[in-house]
């Protein structure tokens, strides 16, 4: 479990992250969210021991990270592009790991195995391309077997194979009980990795829910329906409650009733229908909305 308490971060006149708590489970993946500038590479710098707090504590399973004696075999980090050493193996650089934290050999084939990188294991890592540098980084993650997982941005560079395996390897992780936090910019797949959204902005906490929970708050589902009876089916929909709105002449939308419920209707009073869609919010549409006071750095539109 990975718990932030009153963390404040401040470089100079700038607060980078501000008053900022809340807790990491183990056992489903967790979001980490926000703007460009929120704080979320500063909270994961301070959990990892590579940057100070100017008050408050973050704790992993109970403890500050710099008082692990083996920290590989307690949390694996992927902050940054792993920094190599240009003339060394991708099996030394985990060789080397590996010694420092007592590992057997045997584990480093185990991780090359894990990243994908058995085939390149005695290439130089120096000329890796990014991909394949950050899969390398992953492996170092990977190395001491941890319970907890602290990622930043860990699809850097990752082609689409390349999403897909770290999206499953993170689902499978959280599946086994251990405790992974990962940030992204890309919603698209955080809807479809994560379970829990801590998201912040300007250093505070925004929400801390599931995708679910964040998808409802924002506007939840609706339903479009078509029918040449429209306006009929609208007086129906409306006298059970719902909400509904027109877009064009024969279509409908509708919220506070689901798809079959709103189906029953049409079939109860003989009005034809020839389309019947339930619309969900997307996880992008939810974020922008609710982080939509928090953006600091904000572009123009180029007017034509």
């Amino acid at each position: 479990m990975i718990e932030v308490k009153a963390l404040t971060k401040k470089y100079g006149g700038v607060t980078a992250v501000d008053c900022l708590s809340f807790v990491v489970r183990p056992g489903r993946v967790t979001g980490f969210l926000g703007p460009n500038g929120a704080g979320k590479s500063t909270t994961m710098r301070v959990a990892v021991g590579l940057a100070r707090p100017t008050a408050g504590t973050v704790t992993i399973d109970g403890r500050r990270y710099a008082d692990f004696p083996d920290p590989l075999r307690r949390v694996g980090v992927v902050l940054d592009l792993a920094p190599v050493q240009r003339g060394r193996t991708a099996a030394a650089h985990l060789l080397a790991f590996a010694r420092s934290h007592g590992l057997p050999r045997s584990r480093v084939a185990e991780v090359l195995g894990l990243a994908g990188l058995e085939s390149v294991a005695a290439r130089s890592a120096g000329g890796f391309s990014m991909g394949m540098r950050q899969r390398l980084g992953i492996a170092v993650a990977l190395l001491g077997d941890p319970g907890v997982l602290i990622m930043d941005e860990p699809t850097n560079g990752l082609d689409p194979d390349g999403v897909l395996w770290l999206r499953t390897l993170l689902t499978d992780l959280a599946a086994e009980g251990r405790t992974v936090l990962v940030s992204s910019h890309l919603m698209s797949e955080m809807a479809l990795t994560a379970q829990q959204l801590v998201i912040i902005g300007r250093g505070r906490l925004v929400a801390d829910m599931s995708v679910q929970e964040l998808t409802s708050r924002v506007g939840g589902d609706n339903v479009l329906i078509r029918s040449p009876q429209a306006r009929q089916l609208r007086d129906l929909l409306v006298h059970r409650g719902a909400t509904v709105t027109s877009e064009e002449p024969d279509a409908l939308v509708v919220g506070g009733l689901a798809a079959e419920e709103i189906g029953a209707v049409a079939v109860g009073h003989a009005v034809p229908v020839t389309e019947l869609t339930t619309r969900r919010v997307s996880l992008e549409e939810a974020y922008m909305d609710i982080t939509r006071g928090a953006v600091e750095f904000e572009g123009t539109q180029v007017r034509r």
